[in-house]
């Protein structure tokens, strides 16, 4: 095994994101990627995202932007304000 092949921990905001009243679910991979539900609807955007500090850039799968914030643990995606879920 090269050292190329080690496994790197996951970047701290990889997992799930909510907003408080649950509707918005968005899952930032450990990939680069994202997916995020809207209530019933799975899926409903998914694409890539990149961390730069604590600024993330996201470019859905149709090619829209849009940017987000994470400030003191909570995520402040363009108009949505998602916390972090609880892990188990």
């Amino acid at each position: 095994m090269t050292s190329n092949d080690t496994p790197r921990d996951p970047h701290p905001y990889v997992g799930m994101w909510v907003t408080a009243d649950g509707f918005i679910r968005q899952e930032l991979l450990p990939n680069g990627r994202y997916d995020e539900a809207r209530g019933n609807l799975r899926s409903a955007y998914t694409g890539s995202y990149t961390v730069t500090g604590n600024h993330l850039d996201y470019v859905d799968d149709t090619g829209f932007t849009a940017t987000g914030d994470v400030r003191d643990g909570v995520l402040f995606h363009e108009h949505l304000v998602l916390y972090r879920e609880s892990r188990p």
